[in-house]
């Protein structure tokens, strides 16, 4: 039951993670990056989730859905803010501005 839980939360990290290459492309750095990271962090929620519940219970589907969510959280970590256009870029505290 235990490798069900990892190859289901492993495969449901690369899905995940395969769509938010696939719609958040330019707003994340390298796929490889990304789908390394949603896997491992589907695989470290559904430890987590399987632990939290304990050995005795039959909980696949919430050891799967932990690891999906986990899996979310450190997706969105990767993810970098749009660029505002007219904006003018932030100076540094207590700077000089120059002439030249």
């Amino acid at each position: 039951m235990l490798l069900i839980e990892a190859l289901g939360s492993a495969l449901l990290g690369l899905a995940l993670a395969g769509a938010a290459v696939r719609v958040l492309g330019p707003r994340l750095p390298s796929s490889r990056v990304v789908l390394a990271s949603g896997v491992a962090g589907a695989l470290f929620g559904a430890y987590l989730t399987h632990t939290a519940l304990g050995p005795g219970h039959n909980t696949l589907f919430a050891t799967l859905i932990g690891g999906a969510l986990v899996s979310g959280v450190v997706l969105s970590l990767l993810l970098r803010p749009t660029g505002r256009a007219g904006r003018p870029p932030r100076r540094a505290p207590f700077s000089v501005p120059t002439r030249g």
